[in-house]
């Protein structure tokens, strides 16, 4: 994950400080790329933790067309918590009795999460994100793209219009009610010499937090569809628009780059699945992902 370390390097020392809208500020380029041979290993990273089955599981809950956290916190998976929570305080007058990453406010949270597992009428109410990801990737205004796109892969591989977007402008202004406009906006596949490849356009990218899962969860999707489709794995091509490290992640970012990286795991998928809607979580397995230890730090809402 070199690649990934040079990055927030050429951040530190060339991003330019901007204020944004949560209010934290960010050292910020514009206009970035990675490529990552996907057969030289999985690019999970190494130099810090990175929970797997998040990913898996999020990755998933996009292929459904689920757009409701609660299949997400069953599955002990927090990453989309902090967003309709904050709403939900919103909505019911509490925002300020609990100040934004305050204990306090952690500590409420548990009870936001019991209540979405626990209460379904709540969870529908309260626990949906509004027509992001999952919802785009297999409802476009009718459109499923997700089931287009295998289509044309199996009929006409070398077709320049494999693609997947999430970007609706019609739905942003619903989805900023209780989330956020899509940040991973639009991916293309690319097929030639029997290998699958695929390009992610990233509008916004927090590097340090949120980056690591995009750049495994589109290497997953890509493994996976190369999989059901027959072909070997090619690269992943990762580019983005603003990428940035937020001033509050400084210090981990220093502390992240000073750790020499591991040997990158491998992944193996359940060869009998024939569909990418048949995939489980069983179905999925990393293995020898040796790693040096998490290094927290807060989400910007």
């Amino acid at each position: 994950m070199i690649q990934y370390h040079t990055l927030m390097k050429y951040i530190l020392e060339n991003g330019i400080e901007k204020m944004d809208r949560t209010g934290v500020g960010t050292k910020s380029i514009f206009g970035y790329q990675m490529r990552f041979d996907l057969s030289e290993g999985f690019p999970l990273l190494t130099t810090k933790k990175v929970h797997f089955k998040s990913i898996a599981h999020e990755l998933l809950w996009f292929i459904r067309g689920d757009t409701n956290i609660r299949y997400l916190v069953n599955n002990g998976v927090g990453i989309w918590n902090d967003w309709p929570y904050q709403n939900w305080l919103r909505e019911t007058n509490q925002q300020d009795d609990y100040k934004i990453y305050s204990p306090e406010w952690r500590e409420h949270m548990k009870c936001f999460v019991k209540q979405i597992k626990e209460d379904k009428d709540f969870a529908l109410q309260f626990g949906d994100l509004g027509p992001v990801y999952g919802k785009q990737w297999r409802d476009f205004g009718g459109i499923d793209q997700l089931k287009q796109l295998m289509t044309d892969l199996k009929n006409n591989a070398n077709s320049r219009r494999l693609i997947v977007s999430a970007w609706n402008p019609a739905d942003i202004p619903v989805m900023v009610k209780s989330g956020l406009p899509p940040c991973h906006t639009l991916f293309q596949f690319y097929v030639a010499d029997g290998k699958l490849s695929s390009q992610l356009y990233q509008r916004s990218a927090d590097v340090f937090l949120g980056v690591p899962f995009n750049i495994a969860s589109y290497a997953l999707l890509t493994c996976m569809i190369a999989k059901v489709s027959g072909y070997e794995v090619g690269d992943f091509v990762h580019t983005f628009g603003d990428a940035h490290l937020y001033l509050n992640h400084l210090e981990q970012v220093h502390e992240q780059l000073s750790r020499e990286p591991f040997a990158l795991p491998n992944l193996t998928i359940n060869d009998s699945v024939k569909s990418l809607f048949d995939f489980s979580f069983e179905d999925i397995h990393l293995e020898d992902y040796q790693h040096h230890s998490a290094i927290s730090a807060p989400v910007a809402v």
